[in-house]
């Protein structure tokens, strides 16, 4: 299920990353759900939601990275 908007995203990534990393978030979970629709594009018994939410917590850590408060700032 791709996220229209950021609202719909999940809890865990609203209340815990900034705006910015949140659009990085979204781009990269829907392009993942889109890429990842078959099941022999995934690695092992992973299901399309599992890996999407994956690529786009990497996508996150390429440009963000929780600084010593466990805040999420920009690289």
């Amino acid at each position: 299920m791709p996220y229209d908007k950021l609202s719909e995203l999940p809890d865990s990534v609203k209340d815990n990353l900034p705006k910015h990393a949140q659009e990085i978030y979204q781009a990269a979970f829907n392009s993942a759900w889109d890429e990842y629709d078959e099941p022999a594009k995934r690695r092992g018994e992973q299901s399309r939601e599992e890996v999407a939410h994956k690529v786009a917590w990497a996508a996150v850590k390429n440009s963000y990275s929780k600084n010593e408060s466990g805040n999420w700032v920009k690289k």
